[in-house]
């Protein structure tokens, strides 16, 4: 089967950092893209749909280059395994459900908090910053408010 390349011209971002064009990384971009903010074992797993013999270790090490050369983000979630995206060249944060997980992009508003820059003199160039807001997603609050059904509550009884 062939894996379809969604929306960007992934050869060509390849070839253009000096990379080959292989079956792997062209499977890991397109699942990256089509599913992002998800670990390498995730990753894996999308993968393996279209490429069954590809390993855990390969996938980690495509992450590692694709990443190496910009095609990849990867971002580290406090108390969770790092995450891959495709939004490598903007000032983006992220937003994470505390009950589900799901990883939300939160656009930056130049020179509105949490945006602002950080302060002359730190002896350092900054490459990136990031935030991450915790909370619970909608879908996740309707869960928790909404009342149990006759079911479950004959069942908690």
């Amino acid at each position: 089967m062939v894996f379809v390349t969604l929306t960007t011209d992934w050869p060509s971002q390849l070839r253009d950092r000096g990379l080959r064009v292989t079956r792997q990384r062209l499977a890991v971009l397109d699942a990256v893209a089509d599913e992002p903010h998800r670990p390498a074992e995730a990753i894996h797993a999308k993968v393996t749909e279209h490429l069954p013999e590809i390993t855990v270790q390969s996938v980690y090490t495509v992450l590692h280059d694709l990443t190496a050369h910009d095609l990849l983000r990867r971002f580290d979630p406090p108390g969770s395994p790092a995450c891959y995206e495709t939004r490598t060249h903007d000032n983006h944060h992220h937003a994470i459900c505390t009950v589900c997980g799901r990883i939300e992009d939160v656009e930056c508003v130049p020179g509105e908090a949490p945006c602002l820059q950080p302060p002359p003199g730190l002896g350092m160039t900054v490459e990136v910053a990031d935030v991450v807001f915790r909370g619970i997603c909608d879908e996740c609050a309707a869960r928790q408010s909404a009342p149990a059904s006759p079911a479950e509550s004959s069942a908690a009884r």
